[in-house]
This record gives structure tokens, sequence and C-alpha cells, in this order.
């Protein structure tokens, strides 16, 4: 089906979502039904590419960790990785307070 095909379509409104977006046109933030329902669509058409995008980054995310790459996010392994960061600070530390100025 072509975008030519649907110049025109009964689109049914819930008494609520009718009254909704009289609101939107009378109060001047939309000027008819019509930009009400691009606005819905353009909305619609947003979320669902940022689930896609979203669904993109999950499937990398998976394949890296089934590769052994990363790690997995725990309070565990979150202390862990804060005992490291301590550490590697002392060390760096240690290491310039006695290099000579």
């Amino acid at each position: 089906m072509t975008i030519s095909n649907l110049k025109a379509m009964d689109v049914h409104f819930t008494p609520d979502q009718k009254a909704f977006a009289r609101r939107a046109v009378e109060s001047g933030r939309l000027h008819n039904e019509e930009d009400v329902v691009q606005e819905a669509l353009a909305l619609w058409e947003d979320r669902e590419r940022r689930r896609a995008e979203f669904l993109m980054t999950l499937d990398d995310a998976k394949a890296s960790l089934a590769r052994g790459e990363g790690r997995i996010i725990t309070q565990e392994s979150m202390r862990q990785l804060a005992e490291e960061v301590k550490e590697r600070g002392r060390t760096r530390l240690m290491a310039e307070l006695a290099t000579p100025r």
C-alpha cells in the first residue's frame, strides 16, 4: 500500500480522546484534528524508532557478553569495581609521592 492510497481514513476516538484533541485545538496548541493525528503519529513513530534502537543495543550487549566482554552489573560487582578503582588511585598516589620533584 502506498501513501497515496491513504489520503482519507476514518479514525474513531474514544470520548476522552475526542475531548483531549478538542482541547488541544481550542487552546491553539494544534490547528485542527488532522494536526492532532499527525502529532500522535509522529510521537508514535519516534517511540518505535527509539524502541528499535534500544532493542539493537540490547542485542549488541548480549552478543558482547556472549563473547566474554564487559561485565554484568550487580551490587557485588559494583563493590569490586569500587575497590579496584580505589586501589589504582592509592597506587598512583603512592607513586606520585615517591617521585622527587
